[in-house]
């Protein structure tokens, strides 16, 4: 491979085998830590723009993240391609759907509070309850089936069962809540693109039917609250402002992108990682509460669920590393790249369940902007594979993951995998 052949922003890239993007980004990582990548002809002939430069060391991934007056995140935090100035819903639609993780503080400070809020002690323990009883449904469900499609009728369903458990989404609605994410994160894909529809089109049709979900929810909710997290969001205060209509739709979408996809993925991975590694997994069955926590970190920085996040520089003169940048200069934070740094991890393309470092960055790189939900995904991942270990031992992918193509998110659609039937 030449390092003239590696093209970020090309789909195709996005599409290759995993080892052909593990040797592309240890070639950028050693020859060209910084290169810039120029936006598709397709994109810049609607929306004139500048391309973009790839952070792929661990190091000055962690060094932008923390330098958010140097390296904000209100110019677009969750793609390349700028999306401020296109409005959906008289809204900016890099607002909306990158709700806090868009914004820069003081506001990303105070949404976040306001959203923290109605994270009370009580309702944590109620959402920490609903894994419990959901992850044994999931597996129930499935138990005396012998096989399954584990993304579709296993890994997907345990966050998106919590998260519109925990928003008070009406269990009629789990499925549209279900199809309209997967346009949002994986309308780049033919399987998830509505026939007839472009890519832009169909995220903002999908935006606008949970966006009117949510608003529904919450005109029920105005004079009549539930005790459920779209209630408390609605009523929530903190110094005298509360979070408008619009915005706990935004954070909605949010959470269904941040808190459905990282669980989802990890969990499917992990089903894959563990079939290629049966000692791994032997291992991990074998002594379950004291692997499980270092095994579910090693999945989260194995898979990456999260490709990568986009900072801008503020101002001219910024540095990074060995690297000067100017005003408006987008740099792409690539924790796919990061979770692989020889300088951090030993051996980093090996799958490694025993391995000490939590230096990754699945869940985001230290700063204002760390996932918020780091510790309900754990809990997920350890849940699950805590009942399926209890429950179907045996499980094994009898397929290679099906892919989803996307350079933001590291996505399986489908993984088809057995076991031996039980009455659970």
């Amino acid at each position: 491979m030449k390092i003239e052949d590696i093209d970020l922003s090309a789909t195709e890239f996005w599409g290759q085998p995993l080892n052909y993007r593990e040797e592309a980004f240890d070639l950028l990582r050693t020859n060209d830590p910084y290169r810039y990548f120029e936006i598709p002809e397709q994109i810049t002939e609607m929306f004139p723009q500048k391309g973009f430069h790839s952070l792929v060391r661990h190091s000055d991934v962690a060094e932008a993240s923390r330098r958010p007056n140097d390296f904000c995140s209100g110019q677009g935090a969750t793609s390349v391609v700028d999306l401020k100035g296109i409005e959906l819903f008289g809204e900016d639609m890099n607002s909306f759907f990158g709700s806090m993780i868009s914004m820069d503080d003081p506001r990303h400070q105070k949404l976040r509070k306001i959203v923290s809020s109605g994270f009370t002690p009580r309702r944590l323990t109620a959402v920490e309850d609903s894994v419990q009883r959901i992850a044994e449904e999931i597996v129930r469900k499935v138990g005396d089936q012998g096989e399954c499609d584990f993304v579709v009728d296993v890994a997907s369903r345990l966050p998106l069962l919590v998260i519109c458990e925990m928003m008070g989404v009406p269990e009629s609605q789990v499925d549209l809540v279900f199809d309209k994410s997967n346009v949002i994160l994986g309308a780049g894909d033919d399987e998830y693109l509505p026939e007839g529809q472009d890519v832009l089109g169909a995220i903002m049709g999908a935006a606008l039917e949970l966006t009117a979900l949510m608003n529904e929810m919450l005109e029920e909710r105005q004079d009549n609250p539930k005790d459920d997290l779209a209630s408390a969001l609605l009523h929530a205060e903190v110094d005298g402002e509360r979070l408008t209509n619009m915005e706990i739709a935004s954070f909605f979408i949010l959470l269904l992108v941040a808190g459905n996809e990282t669980t989802r993925n990890a969990l499917s991975w992990g089903l894959h990682l563990l079939t290629e590694n049966p000692d791994q997994k032997e291992a991990l069955w074998n002594d379950f509460e004291t692997l499980a926590p270092k095994a579910a970190e090693e999945i989260v920085r194995w898979s990456s669920p999260v490709i990568y996040m986009r900072r801008t520089a503020t101002r001219d003169g910024v540095r990074i590393g060995e690297r000067e940048f100017s005003e408006g200069d987008k740099v792409a934070l690539y924790y796919w790249a990061a979770n692989r740094d020889p300088n951090i991890f030993e051996n980093p393309h090996k799958f490694d369940i025993f391995r000490e470092s939590k230096e990754h960055f699945g869940y985001g790189a230290p700063g204002p902007h760390f996932c918020l939900g780091a510790h309900l995904a754990r809990r997920e991942i350890t849940v699950m594979l805590r009942e399926i270990c209890k429950s179907i031992p045996d499980i094994h992918a009898t397929h290679p993951p099906d892919r989803l193509l996307s350079n933001f998110i590291n996505g399986i659609k489908h993984l088809p995998c057995s076991f031996t039937p039980v009455k659970i």
